[in-house]
């Protein structure tokens, strides 16, 4: 029976989850670890180390590994990642006022080059000398390059050439936006691009650390990832495009949902430390987002399951609005270390910190709070201002008081540039202290949560007021915002998925009135239509009355806090390949993808053609991720108006996806 064991691994922002799974017995053992960022593989060491005693399973014996991870996505929410050089090729700077591309690349450099395609995909000339009198000065200030060609989809020629130069002069790593998408729409597979070389270096790292562990513990089985649409691809291949893992860790939570409980309807919410995801189940499959991804506000071109993602969970920063006569709370969206957290890690130090600050005769600024390396490579720093490389120089591996590290104003902002490219974590209070305050959660320093919520407790409302008169209070009152938020986004999310976008539950009076139960001669009342499955270590914590705001029936499996990691191991492997056939002129049709562009004549024998390449390229792409005799399936779109009494072709897309289990070894 031991033949037959996969270890499924999920990689979040606070905790590194394992299972050890038997496909006809289930889950045969589970087991968390803190997730450590500055070694991912100590994280995944101690959450494997566990499941791997606990049923005194021989590590050869395990014949598949999946890993799944919210990192990429907790990134791009948060605005982490490393600095990027875009080169656009045939683009000019309006282009990056579409799709948001602009405020994507906030700092990060980009350059211009004459040349791209036109959409039968021939070329302008290509000049290079923009690139080539800046490559040796960004080989010292960036992390990777993002290359997007006008109309690349069509012929990558001009993106190769330059990702060849780069590669020569820089050695470091390059996305070409047609290695992610086959899609129009320059500037939004340029956004994609982008984010995809921020993710190089993060992604790049968690797949080392776990291939490292698993080799030195004599685990000698194929390591696949979880891509955001549920499926799995090869780790290779993760390395290469990292960007298909945003919504991995939520992806594998909904394959795990629908084994866990069997329900084929359902809203899957699952809460982290940094996020809550929001899915619908349909018919025992979550629905996809056929538009690409949306995560941190960007629209990408990843197809990924139809996720909602939200910046609240477990660890959210706690916001107090006191400028009211009444105070207001507001979780998120960045995430910030619990304090019962740092005090488990560093012991007394930030106790006797947050004690101190408690017994002093005048409120510091910044009381509370402390500031932490993340503990990335120093080579993460690059391109940092002086000033900021200053007060970087000043954060150290142990916890220090954001009192003591701030001597200006200005150095605020220093501090917030600093977290935003993930080389330093905030610690602050969170939900997470106040659940340990009220006794819902125990794995971590309770007097430390204590401490911190007595320390907000001195903030003085509009009325001069304290915003609460105990720190118990303050944990009801966070307990009770963290309620009614949660069940917003959960709304917002399937009534979005319901085409319903004009409605913001967190304005509408009617909605208010609905979760308030307000009494009144009319009476709102709202219900989900499909149980509410809550996932994530502390959905035991907050569906309950989450679910029972919503008037839905409440389902937290026993392994919930394990959904992703299950997930990790139940998906198959599923690949799509897409040819397009154009046609310039009367009989002749160009044929783009799954080989070189072809002129050729005759529509029935180039259609043929391309469904052979699409049918081909789908297959090879599914076994060389490791599937085992994989399924095809074929979509077809033809686009082909009659215009004048006469057929003209606009375009057609050819479409195959194959699928099936990854080989066990």
């Amino acid at each position: 029976m031991a033949s037959r064991f996969l270890l499924g691994i999920d990689t979040g922002g606070t905790y590194t989850d394992a299972v050890l799974f038997n496909p006809e017995e289930g889950v045969k053992a589970r087991a968390k670890a803190l997730t450590t960022r500055h070694d991912l593989s100590e994280g995944i060491r101690g959450a494997v180390e566990n499941v791997l005693s606990e049923t005194g399973t021989e590590p050869s014996s395990i014949r598949l590994a999946s890993l799944s991870t919210t990192l990429a996505t907790n990134a791009l929410v948060e605005g982490q990642g490393g600095r990027v050089c875009l080169v656009m090729i045939g683009f000019g700077p309006e282009d990056l006022e579409r799709d948001g591309l602009k405020a994507a690349l906030g700092t990060d450099p980009v350059i211009f080059l004459p040349g791209g395609h036109n959409v039968h995909g021939h070329e302008a000339p290509l000049d290079t000398t923009a690139l080539t009198e800046q490559l040796d000065a960004l080989a010292n200030s960036v992390t990777a390059f993002a290359i997007a060609g006008y109309f690349a989809v069509r012929n990558p020629a001009h993106e190769l050439r330059i990702r060849d130069l780069i590669r020569e002069t820089t050695h470091l790593p390059v996305t070409c936006s047609h290695e992610l998408s086959s899609k129009l729409g320059g500037p939004r597979r340029a956004l994609t691009t982008l984010l995809n070389a921020r993710l190089v270096s993060m992604i790049d790292r968690l797949i080392g650390s776990s291939e490292d562990f698993l080799k030195a513990r004599g685990i000698t089985a194929p390591l696949m990832v979880v891509r955001g649409d549920g499926a799995l691809i090869s780790a290779a291949e993760a390395r290469l495009r990292p960007i298909e893992t945003i919504l991995s860790g939520p992806a594998a939570s909904l394959v795990g949902a629908r084994f866990l409980t069997g329900l084929d309807d359902a809203v899957v919410s699952d809460i982290g430390g940094t996020t809550t995801d929001v899915a619908i189940l349909d018919e025992g499959r979550p629905r996809l987002d056929e538009n690409g991804a949306v995560v941190g506000g960007y629209r990408t071109m990843v197809q990924a399951v139809a996720m909602r993602t939200y910046g609240l969970g477990g660890d959210s920063e706690v916001h107090v609005n006191s400028r009211g006569l009444v105070s207001a709370l507001t979780l998120g969206p960045r995430r910030v270390l619990p304090l019962s957290l740092i005090a488990k890690l560093h012991g007394a130090m930030v106790r006797d910190t947050l004690d101190k600050q408690l017994k002093a005769t005048h409120a510091g600024r910044y009381d509370g709070r402390f500031a932490i390396r993340s503990g990335l490579p120093d080579r993460f720093a690059s391109g940092l201002s002086p000033a900021d490389e200053g007060l970087y120089a000043r954060v150290r591996d142990v916890p220090i008081a954001l009192n003591d590290l701030l001597l200006s104003s200005i150095q605020k902002a220093s501090l917030d540039r600093l977290v935003s490219r993930g080389l330093v974590h905030v610690a602050a209070v969170t939900p997470s202290d106040a659940m340990h305050l009220l006794g819902r959660q125990g794995q971590w320093d309770k007097d430390a949560a204590r401490l911190g919520l007595e320390l907000a407790c001195r903030i003085r409302d509009g009325s001069g007021k304290p915003i609460a008169s105990s720190a118990v209070e303050l944990a009801h009152k966070i307990e009770a915002r963290m309620t009614r938020q949660s069940a917003e986004v959960i709304l917002a999310a399937s009534l979005g998925e319901d085409g319903v976008e004009n409605i913001d539950p967190a304005k509408s009076v009617s909605i208010d009135r609905s979760l308030n139960r307000t009494p009144g001669v009319v009476r709102f009342s709202l219900a989900l239509d499909r149980p509410l499955i809550g996932l994530g270590a502390s959905a035991h914590v907050y569906y309950p009355a989450i679910a029972a705001m919503l008037g839905a029936e409440s389902v937290i499996p026993a392994d919930a806090g394990v959904a992703n990691a299950i997930g990790a191991v139940a998906g198959e492997i599923s690949q799509t390949a897409l040819v397009t056939v154009t046609s310039p002129d009367e009989g002749v049709f160009i044929i783009s993808g799954g080989g070189p562009t072809e002129r050729m004549t005759g529509e029935k024998k180039t259609f043929d053609l391309a469904r052979s390449r699409a049918r081909e390229m789908a297959v090879r792409m599914a076994i060389d991720s490791g599937a085992e005799d994989p399924v095809v399936r074929f979509h077809e779109e033809i686009e082909a108006p009659e215009i004048e009494g006469q057929r003209k072709l606009v375009e057609a897309r050819f479409a195959a996806t194959a699928s099936g289990r990854p080989r066990i070894t």
